[in-house]
Parts: structure tokens; C-alpha cells; sequence
């Protein structure tokens, strides 16, 4: 049975940092792409960023472009998402998702999806 289980979140003030990391298991990771989502309260689930099996393609949505940084341990079956210079407009549940396919920004493509974790960044 494939898991993903989110860790890292809790709350911050505004220009902290935290780092999500997100521990896959039941499925080959290095096989995978992986992506982190978010959900503010009333929200739709948005696109934050995105990798490819092997590092070698990333993608950011414009609002956390040179803020956040996605990375992945294939050896460790983790990926992480380091995020600097926090916002209040960043607090939201993040979410990890696995698909064996690139689907970049679509929520509707991932196969597999976390629980989520709560971030929270106050002013």
C-alpha cells in the first residue's frame, strides 16, 4: 500500500523558514515524480512545485518562485521543500502527491497523495 506522510509544518512568523519533507513508501520512489500542494481554508488545492525522478526537471509556481526550493533523497525515499522568506498568503495545508508520470502542476494527474501538513505564518 503506497503511504505518503508530510512532516515539518507548523507556524512560523513572517520571513521564517521551514522545511516540509514528505516520506514515501509502497511504491519504487525513484520511479516517481513528485509534487507539494497547498489548500488555504475556502480554497481550491494549488500547484506550489514539482520534480521529476531525477532532479533534472523543477517547476514553481510564480508565488514561490526564488522562494521555495524542491528537492528529493531518492535513497532515502523522501522529497522536501524548503521554504524561505515566508508570507502569510503561504499558510495553507501542504500536500505531497506521487505519480509515475511528469504532471507537473495538475492536482488531477498525481496518483498517490498525502495527508497534508498545516503551515501557518503569521505577520
Amino acid at each position: 500500500q503506497v503511504q505518503l506522510v508530510e512532516s515539518g509544518g507548523g507556524s512560523v512568523q513572517a520571513g521564517g523558514s521551514l522545511r516540509l519533507s514528505c516520506a514515501a513508501s509502497g511504491l519504487t520512489f525513484r520511479n516517481y515524480a513528485m509534487g507539494w500542494f497547498r489548500q488555504a481554508p475556502g480554497k481550491e488545492r494549488d500547484f506550489v512545485a514539482a520534480i521529476n525522478w531525477s532532479a533534472g526537471n523543477i517547476y514553481y509556481a510564480d508565488s514561490v518562485k526564488g522562494r521555495f526550493i524542491i528537492s528529493r533523497d531518492n535513497a532515502k525515499n523522501t522529497v522536501y521543500l524548503q521554504m524561505n522568506s515566508l508570507k502569510p498568503e503561504d499558510t495553507a495545508v501542504y500536500y505531497c502527491a506521487a505519480d509515475p508520470n511528469p504532471s507537473g502542476s495538475h492536482a488531477w494527474a498525481y496518483r498517490y497523495w498525502g495527508q497534508g501538513t498545516q503551515v501557518t505564518v503569521s505577520s
